[in-house]
């Protein structure tokens, strides 16, 4: 009984984006420019890129613990199905599993003919387990995080001897891929896109300098 998610959802791949960006910004945010030189700027980015590694692991561990919470509660309710006491009863749990608006358009008979196929499938296992398509969304998730630091940190790289110039041109890298991810969202979501895309900069840029007033 298979009922994992499509390998990260469009919003999965945004939030992840975010994810690392926020991260990777409280780094280059507290770089000081005015005494920043090439070892200043190598600890820094060193720094970035060991945070958002240590994070994808942490983020890819959560989304398979969420896999298997989910594939969990799904086992659980298939086995209520198998266990109920009538056909009614069995109704009931198949009708609890839909999103209310699906089940509140099926009729009787339709439920019915639902909770008869699903008895008549194979034992499902005792306990849930990972597949292939699992491990491949967590390390979608992991490389997510971890290659959202990079536009940011390249003009580092590619900018030799001007932290200041190499700071403006990461922050715009960065403000432009807030207001690409709150424009995905805002199409995801049906919100308006560009007032989405807006909201992500003014969001994203005042969560970061939160994290860094806090010592992030």
């Amino acid at each position: 009984m298979n009922v994992s998610k499509r390998v990260l959802d469009p919003i999965d791949r945004v939030t992840e984006v975010l994810f690392g960006l926020i991260m990777v910004l409280t780094f280059t945010g507290s770089l000081s420019v005015a005494t920043a030189g090439r070892a200043e700027v190598r600890e820094m980015l060193v720094g970035a890129l060991g945070c958002n590694l240590a994070w994808g692991v942490i983020d890819a561990l959560f989304y398979l613990l969420g896999i298997l919470a989910e594939k969990g509660r799904a086992l659980a309710t298939f086995r209520r199905l198998r266990a109920a006491a009538d056909p009614q009863e069995g109704q009931r749990v198949v009708a609890s599993a839909l999103p209310p608006l699906v089940a509140s358009v099926l009729d009787a008979s339709q439920l019915e003919a639902m909770r008869a196929r699903l008895t008549a499938l194979p034992d499902p296992p005792e306990r849930p387990h990972l597949g292939a398509k699992d491990w491949k969304g967590a390390f979608g998730v992991f490389l997510l995080v971890v290659l959202s630091t990079l536009p940011v940190a390249i003009p580092f790289i590619l900018v030799h001897g001007d932290a200041h110039r190499a700071l403006r041109l990461s922050n715009a890298v960065a403000v432009a891929m807030l207001f690409v991810c709150g424009y995905a969202t805002g199409r995801l979501t049906r919100y308006h896109p560009w007032w989405t895309g807006l909201a992500m900069v003014v969001l994203g840029s005042g969560l970061v300098a939160m994290t860094i007033a806090l010592g992030g």
